[in-house]
């Protein structure tokens, strides 16, 4: 049940830091906003950090997944701001939670139990995540009413392929942050499973900018990506507690992440959702809700 708790707790947080950073990334681009973004976390974890210190003990394993999830989790954020500043975040979101599905495959193959009814409905979000990955596009039925329709191309624009190739990059790479973290989650106190992208970040992305003389800051951005930097870490800090349960149900929870932006990008911002997109919301919630169904029996 906790696992559960954590997993959903990690979506909304994570749902947050889409929206918010999509609002970011237009207006500083995506560099700036994961400079901003990795030194806020590195300021509300560095005290958390400090704490503990004392009572950890650092093998050559835990600097090495360390280091990795740090690199992987930076380079997969720089990759989701750069397609949510060019797409729609209800594109966008879905492809990038398909990190879920991969990290919970990965854990499984390193011994992670997994029931037989929970895998029949992890492939029912999958689904879920497939269809509501599907763009608007010229030839669609839904698009007849528009004058304009017919002058489209038929497929996929390039400014779409280049968003979904982001969106994939970035989910290839949090699934394998997904996976590393929850391998040293249950081994280091929680604030160093979080340290890790936010030192890279700052290391590799926020100091060097600064340095060049190109870290861009404006003033609508500042709310944006402090909630950005503050629900980052929290997200992190919540999945880490629920893959210490149980890792597998954790990351595909932590999924649905997805849904809950795109139900508020048409909310908030009015993109709109096609049908097959509403139908893998609404297979994407049935999945979560039976899910945790089977596992509070």
């Amino acid at each position: 049940m906790l696992a559960i708790v954590f997993g959903l707790t990690t979506a909304f947080l994570w749902a947050t830091t889409l929206l918010a950073s999509a609002r970011a990334s237009r207006l500083l681009g995506p560099w700036s906003t994961l400079a901003w973004v990795m030194l806020i976390g590195l300021v509300v974890t560095l005290p958390f950090v400090l704490v503990t210190a004392p009572s950890v003990t650092l093998t050559g394993r835990d600097v090495t997944l360390m280091a990795v999830a740090g690199v992987v989790n930076s380079v997969g954020l720089l990759c989701n701001y750069a397609a949510v500043r060019r797409g729609k975040v209800a594109l966008v979101g879905p492809i990038v939670s398909t990190e879920g599905a991969i990290a919970a495959v990965l854990a499984v193959i390193a011994g992670d139990p997994l029931s037989a009814a929970a895998a029949v409905v992890l492939a029912v979000i999958a689904i879920g995540v497939v269809l509501a990955s599907i763009d608007r596009s010229a030839g669609d039925p839904e698009l007849a009413a528009d004058p304009a329709a017919e002058a489209r191309p038929i497929g996929p624009s390039r400014d779409t392929v280049i968003v979904v190739g982001l969106a994939l990059g970035a989910a290839a790479f949090f699934a394998v942050n997904l996976f590393v973290t929850s391998r040293i989650a249950g081994v280091l106190p929680l604030a160093w499973t979080v340290l890790p992208a936010r030192l890279a970040g700052v290391v590799l992305v926020t100091i060097p900018l600064v340095l060049r003389g190109r870290l861009q800051l404006v003033r609508a951005a500042v709310p944006f990506v402090i909630v950005v930097g503050v629900c980052e870490v929290l997200g992190i800090a919540t999945f880490a507690l629920g893959a210490r349960v149980s890792a597998p149900v954790t990351s595909v929870l932590a999924s649905q992440f997805a849904g809950i932006a795109a139900v508020a990008a048409y909310i908030l911002f009015g993109e709109r959702l096609r049908r097959a997109q509403v139908v893998g919301v609404v297979l994407i919630a049935i999945g979560v809700a039976v899910l945790a169904a089977t596992q509070a029996s």
